[in-house]
């Protein structure tokens, strides 16, 4: 009976650190990065919650696993590079709420809270759809056409800024925005809102 118990109270125990550590295995750690995230709990809860967001995206993407598996590697090798930043434990959490954000705006893995249709460059047709997400880094899904891409908030002086991929982004302030593309050019068009749902 207390070998039993003991057994019981050793499993228990096993499954609660399992609970509190990353998602990968600490004995096989890597990178710095993954030496800052076996060290700190609140990194290792990130990593778990982003991993859960990685697995349900897996499962959304269907047919574009394989590009979102090829992602995911991209991100984690950039991810290993926050042994250069001057604060290496700031750069990674930065990095795993940008990651999270990414993940749930561009497979849709929650509602989101607001969506809003602009009108670009003055004409009606020209239109911009963003849906905004709450995670924990506010982020955002661009839809232009055929064209989706994501992004985050970042810091301005006022309205709201967010910022996508490769110089995307969306500067908004009360009913109007200047969406600027992802492109060479970086043309900026000048919108207005024109739907809220």
């Amino acid at each position: 009976m207390i070998r039993v118990f003991s057994g019981l109270l050793m499993g228990l125990a096993a499954q609660a650190v399992a609970q509190e550590g990353p998602s990968f295995d600490c004995g096989k750690a890597g990178s710095t990065a993954e030496e800052l995230i076996c060290a700190d709990a609140g990194l290792a809860a990130l990593d778990r919650r982003v991993a859960g967001r990685y697995a349900a995206a897996l499962e959304a993407a269907g047919g574009d696993a394989d590009e979102l598996r090829a992602y995911q590697r991209g991100w984690i090798k950039g991810r290993d590079e926050c042994w250069k930043a001057e604060d290496p434990a700031e750069c990674v959490r930065a990095e795993y709420l940008r990651r999270e954000a990414e993940l749930v705006a561009r497979w849709m893995l929650d509602a989101p809270f607001n969506t809003a249709v602009w009108a670009c460059g003055g004409n009606p047709a020209n239109e911009v759809v963003t849906m905004f997400f709450d995670t924990e880094l506010p982020s955002l899904r661009f839809e232009r056409g055929d064209s989706v891409d994501t992004g985050v908030q970042v810091m301005a002086a006022s309205g709201a800024r967010y910022e996508g991929s490769f110089g995307r982004s969306l500067r908004m302030k009360g009913d109007r925005a200047t969406y600027r593309e992802a492109d060479p050019e970086g043309a900026s068009l000048e919108c207005e809102l024109v739907e809220e749902r």
